[in-house]
């Protein structure tokens, strides 16, 4: 049986040795192809621009915080970014020079076409925030313990030859600690796991995908790998640990990117520019200033250099190492997850669409006094830069802390808008980062940012998705598999056993909008996820195509609600705002 078990660990590695060989010879084959078409390019940095490798903690972040009696650690996401107090100035900020007038327009037009909608129900969601707001005490505004997030800064390879050398390295040094792995099992008979995915090749994926940024580190988002288990274990602890390892662009590199944006003299537009970022994310960095026209305090978003240009390679590339791995299960269907992926990354990495979306937002809000959406900085705002009001909001994660009441109200406008992005607006905001939400304790208004991943669905498909879920609330099995074969989730083909756990899932989804479900429906308390997680692996396994392209962001925003929800230990009567909110839909295409 040993020898048998040495054989088998032989040859796995073997046949991971080779195709990451396979891997880094044909990356290096590229480069001397681009070498031979481009012998002048040079990928190196100047002496002076060498990457500074020191580390900084959220804590030695020099940020002001937002409020002194609040014993907070420096944000490292994007909404905590727009929730703080502007920096303080810097010694090396330069003198201001001019001042050139900004245009702040909330309301621009957009080139997103939008509904128009029933001025009826844009009157009876014309709402105000309740005044619950005003008994929260300072103390409830403490920031929870959190995992420490570490930011370093490191040059991001900003050319095509400079990403293919990070990948063909990367791959070789997986296939040189996969041998190692083999060696060290084979005189250790106890050792087991995977040989590709050791300890030491996941550190090794971590590292690079973490100096990478771009689309590795998108990937895990756009999986759901949060809550959906989903994933191996191995591939899973990758991408939990990149979260945690927020690389930024060193000044040099943030300096090429402002001036190629908004000219050599950007810093005259700002009296206040922190040049260390304050967040730094999977394709750019945020930064605290405040302008010079009205010192109005903003967020500057700077993308990474060639994130948008390298989306295809570098998603080609880990397809490649996750294939290597033989551990992702068959009905994950990577290739269709990918394409996903890579359309959902483009439109992200195109600020100016990002900032319309945002416009999108407040005009679908008119009126609804309970939320505020960021006003856009026009002048000062491209492609890879958005300049952004900065909302001075806490997140809303903070609110498990307040009173249940309150908490009950923030929950029930959250969900209760997460249904109106579907089926009134059919344009969504699909992150389902619980920190693209913040609470104003000062109005009582939920604040919404970053809107890099909305997205807009077709009236034929919210049409039947709507049939699909209101069949769940129904408990009717029948509708439910007609309108699975409809929009695409099943066949025809699947076995008995497929078809009733799809099914079973729809139902578990639909259950807290059912009158026969006790309401207030209790989300701490809620088993709905993990009963949802338990039949992942079966449906996995057993999936015969994938999923609707537009369900891999709709899914992910749903279950993000829940878990927020859940995460509030909040109470909402689900079966009136699903009453109130599908009320008036009105469907253009036939049962």
């Amino acid at each position: 049986m040993r020898s048998v078990r040495v054989l088998d660990v032989l040859f796995t590695a073997n046949s991971a040795v080779n195709l990451l060989s396979r891997v880094a010879a044909s990356q290096a084959s590229k480069v001397c192809r681009l070498q031979e078409t481009n012998p002048t390019f040079n990928d190196t940095v100047e002496p002076a621009q060498q990457e500074d490798d020191g580390v900084l903690s959220k804590e030695n972040l020099n940020v002001a915080s937002r409020n002194e009696t609040v014993g907070t650690v420096r944000p490292t996401t994007v909404a905590e970014v727009l929730s703080e107090n502007p920096a303080p100035s810097t010694p090396q900020a330069p003198q201001i020079e001019h001042k050139v007038p900004i245009n702040i327009s909330p309301t621009s037009s957009s080139t997103i076409n939008a509904p128009s909608g029933l001025r009826s129900v844009r009157e009876r969601y014309a709402k105000i925030p309740s005044a619950l707001y005003q008994s929260l005490e300072p103390r409830v505004l403490e920031q929870p313990d959190a995992t420490p997030v570490t930011m370093k800064a490191s040059r991001v390879p900003a050319s095509r030859i400079g990403r293919l050398f990070h990948y063909g390295s990367l791959a070789m040094g997986m296939g040189m600690g996969a041998a190692s792995e083999y060696v060290r099992q084979t005189v250790n008979p106890s050792a087991s796991g995977s040989v590709l995915m050791s300890e030491a090749n996941v550190s090794r994926l971590v590292d690079k995908l973490s100096r990478m940024r771009g689309a590795a580190l998108k990937l895990g988002q756009f999986m759901s790998i949060q809550d959906s288990h989903m994933l191996p274990p191995q591939v899973e602890q990758i991408f939990r640990r990149v979260q945690n390892n927020a690389h930024y662009m060193p000044n040099w590199q943030m300096e090429r990117v402002m001036v190629a944006e908004l000219g050599p003299e950007w810093r005259g537009h700002f009296s206040e520019f922190n040049p260390i970022p304050i967040a730094a994310a999977s394709i750019g960095q945020v930064h605290a200033a405040k302008l010079a026209s009205n010192g109005m305090p903003v967020a500057v978003k700077i993308q990474f250099p060639a994130v948008a240009e390298s989306i295809t390679s570098d998603l080609n590339n880990i397809s490649l190492l996750l294939t290597a791995s033989a551990l992702l299960p068959k009905g994950l269907f990577l290739d269709s997850t990918l394409k996903a992926t890579r359309a959902e990354l483009e439109d992200e990495c195109n600020y100016k669409r990002e900032a319309e979306c945002a416009r999108r937002f407040r005009r679908e809000l008119e009126g609804d006094e309970r939320f505020e959406v960021m006003r856009i900085v026009d002048e000062l705002s491209t492609e890879k830069v958005l300049t952004m009001e900065r909302m001075m909001g806490v997140p809303i994660v903070l609110a498990e802390k307040w009173p249940q009441e309150l908490r009950d109200e923030i929950a029930t406008n959250i969900f209760s808008l997460c249904l109106r992005e579907l089926f009134h607006f059919r344009f969504m905001q699909t992150d389902p980062n619980w920190t693209n939400f913040l609470y104003n304790t000062d109005t009582g208004k939920i604040q919404l940012i970053d809107f890099g991943a909305s997205r807009e669905y077709s009236k034929e498909f919210m049409d039947d998705w709507l049939r699909l879920l209101q069949a769940g609330v129904d408990g009717d099995n029948e509708q439910c598999v007609k309108y699975s074969l409809r929009l695409g989730y099943l066949t025809g083909e699947e076995s008995k056993e497929m078809v009733d756990a799809h099914t079973r899932s729809i139902m578990l989804l639909a259950m807290p909008f059912r009158r026969e479900t006790p309401q207030p429906y209790n989300f701490e308390d809620q088993t709905i996820s993990d009963e949802i997680r338990s039949l992942i692996p079966f449906m996995l396994q057993n999936r015969l195509t994938p999923p609707p392209r537009e369900t891999y962001s709709l899914n992910r925003k749903l279950s993000g609600a829940f878990l927020l929800c859940g995460k509030l230990k909040a109470r909402v009567d689900c079966s009136q705002v699903w009453t109130d909110v599908t009320a008036d839909y009105v469907f253009s295409t036939k049962e």
